[in-house]
């Protein structure tokens, strides 16, 4: 089972989703539901018909009706080993998609790894404010990048420790030159950690100032500003939330101003 599974829905070794990878997608997210209404319905309803055919054979009848709860436990149980396979197709599936980093065509693929309030602010500007949530999304692709970082370097930093601890015991006369080179692994991961965080900092400032943005209501001008590239997330703040910002606090203004002078 597990070779015709791997062959079936084998994952590409390129980072590039591809049309048929969002099929097998699709195929992975309907088939524990499809199993477990096929394989609850099928056996009762073939020996119904069996009944119906044979000229109401009681023997036919009672099979149908004890055949139900054992169609219904046989149906769990392979509805649990598809969402078992299903778990491990997919957290190799994202691998793949982030091993060249996740673009926000693929945020769609990553909403296990989003927060509670990320994926309600996603599913509500997608329904209100499609413009938004494209930039939302792009956002949030930043996000999960930069998280993949910093938990990656975060692994392979403990990984480092372990084998400097173990090197210190050691009694070999090239034990100093080992421990130098793990040295500068441990400083360039954790230089890397460190910039993992921070990116991830900035792409959660981000998201709250789109957040903001949509609280607001901005306008198509506004949002056109915001679907600018976010330039990877790493030095300055959109224009577009800046410029958004801006004349958001103008109206503000203007519309104090336009009260105190109304007698």
């Amino acid at each position: 089972m597990n070779d015709e599974l791997s062959a079936e829905f084998a994952i590409e070794p390129s980072g590039k989703l591809t049309a048929r990878e969002k099929r097998v997608a699709r195929l992975w997210k309907m088939a524990p539901w499809m199993a477990l209404a096929g394989v609850t319905v099928t056996p009762p309803a073939v020996l119904l018909l069996a009944y119906l055919l044979s000229g109401f054979s009681p023997v036919l009848l009672l099979l149908t009706i004890t055949s139900l709860p054992i169609a219904l436990i046989a149906a769990i149980f392979v509805t649990l080993i598809l969402l078992v396979y299903r778990r491990q197709w997919a957290r190799a599936f994202r691998d793949r998609l982030a091993s060249d980093g996740i673009t926000a065509d693929e945020v769609g693929f990553f909403l296990s790894e989003l927060t509670g309030g990320e994926k309600r602010a996603l599913r509500e500007m997608e329904n209100r404010q499609p413009l938004l949530a494209d930039a939302y999304r792009e956002t949030l692709a930043l996000r999960l990048n930069a998280s993949r970082l910093t938990a990656s370097a975060r692994r392979s930093l403990l990984q480092v420790e372990r084998r400097i601890n173990r090197a210190r015991y050691l009694n070999a006369p090239d034990t100093s030159v080992l421990l130098d080179e793990l040295g500068r692994d441990r400083q360039r991961l954790e230089k890397l950690k460190q910039e993992g965080a921070s990116r991830r900092a900035e792409a959660e400032a981000r998201l709250q100032m789109i957040e903001a943005a949509a609280s607001r209501g901005a306008s198509w001008a506004e949002t056109n500003y915001m679907l600018q590239r976010l330039d990877e997330g790493r030095k300055n703040l959109p224009l577009g939330l800046e410029n958004a910002r801006a004349q958001q606090q103008l109206r503000e203004d203007a519309e104090e101003l336009r009260k105190e002078l109304t007698p």
